[in-house]
């Protein structure tokens, strides 16, 4: 034999150190590329989460030293007038004094996209668990709202002695004296809080990718060996209602929260513009408070209750927005891919692996 042959025949019989003669056939199966308009709807759901996901109780604190400390300084000064210290202002008329309508329009298609989802398609639960939520915040909505107004018309009085009742007065041409609790700034801090809320449940939603391949995985292999991932204990049906559900909503779902982020960014924008122009302190910090007790009675104290109805958004027949994500149990060697993958804001992204082999020099 050549001495070229002998060196051939032994780069062909060479090791590398990390080689093995492990069979890879049947290993854990990597994460999925990304393309780049995924990647990009990623970035602009990261930002999203980033404003509406700010502080909460900071954020109701600056609320309520909005409402009372600039509201103070609007009944003193007069500010100069702008746009929106106009009534028939676009933003006023078709969408605060609808405001209930536009935040129903966003939070109910994404409550049952996502309710839909982790609940495995259970139509009961969808309803007891979560949109049972925003019946209840309609109710309240509704509730208060014509409370300030029975609150009004009962305990004012027309300018003119000849009117008794509010709308003969208005009709006429004359004015109601009256203590209006501003209902827009009830539904303003209301709708904007019950939309933070609902929103949580984006928490931890690309995690249930890997999860649902994962456990396809260790389904496949019959592997019977005690494992963390959170779907470990569903059923195949509701896992494969998961799978279906996950990959077709998913889009929606981001597109939903992007325009969820919108409106909540709309209501702050025109909460200042209420507190600058309309009403005066104590009506506005009276409806304010009362629009976050709702909130507090509700998600912070009623919903939490265990096995009470209805269920904090993200809760459904697993838990994925978790503050660590969960590992399913595997062996180390199993797992090297998962390990080697990295993640964007969440979203596993791929290394393009390079070609093991080499080429036989000549």
């Amino acid at each position: 034999m050549t001495a070229r042959g002998n060196i051939k025949n032994s780069r062909m019989h060479f090791k590398f150190q990390n080689e093995s003669n492990t069979d890879y056939k049947g290993t854990k199966p990597t994460a999925e590329k990304s393309s780049i308009f995924e990647v990009l709807a990623l970035m602009i759901v990261h930002l999203c989460k980033k404003v509406l996901f700010f502080d909460t109780n900071l954020k109701i604190a600056i609320y309520l030293g909005a409402l009372f400390l600039l509201s103070l300084i609007a009944d003193v000064l007069t500010f100069p007038k702008t746009y929106f210290s106009r009534s028939d202002n676009i933003f006023n008329q078709y969408f605060v004094k609808i405001g209930w309508f536009w935040t129903l329009f966003l939070s109910v298609p994404y409550v049952v996209l996502t309710a839909y989802t982790i609940c495995c398609g259970k139509r009961k639960v969808i309803l007891t668990s979560h949109l049972s939520r925003l019946l209840i915040a309609t109710i309240s909505w509704y509730m208060w709202t014509t409370v300030f107004n029975i609150i009004e018309t009962k305990y004012g009085r027309c300018n003119s002695n000849k009117f008794e009742s509010k709308v003969t007065c208005l009709k006429n041409g004359h004015f109601w004296n009256g203590f209006d609790i501003s209902g827009h700034c009830f539904i303003l801090i209301y709708s904007s809080l019950v939309l933070i809320e609902e929103a949580k449940a984006i928490n931890g939603w690309e995690r249930i990718k890997d999860y649902i391949r994962d456990e396809n995985y260790t389904r496949s292999q019959n592997d019977k060996t005690p494992s963390q991932n959170p779907l470990r204990n569903i059923k195949p049906d509701d896992l494969n209602t998961l799978k279906t559900s996950y990959e077709k909503f998913t889009p929606y779902v981001r597109a939903l929260l992007i325009a969820i982020t919108c409106l909540q960014l709309l209501w702050d924008i025109m909460l200042v513009s209420t507190i600058l122009y309309y009403h005066i302190m104590v009506e506005k910090f009276i409806s304010g408070i009362i629009a976050i007790l709702s909130w507090f009675v509700t998600y912070r104290v009623w919903y939490t209750i265990p096995n009470i109805m209805p269920k904090l958004p993200g809760q459904g027949l697993f838990k994925y927005n978790s503050d660590k994500p969960v590992q399913a149990n595997i062996p180390t060697r199993k797992r090297t891919s998962l390990t080697n993958s990295k993640h964007f804001m969440g979203m596993p992204i791929n290394k393009i692996q390079e070609n093991d082999t080499t080429e036989d020099s000549r």
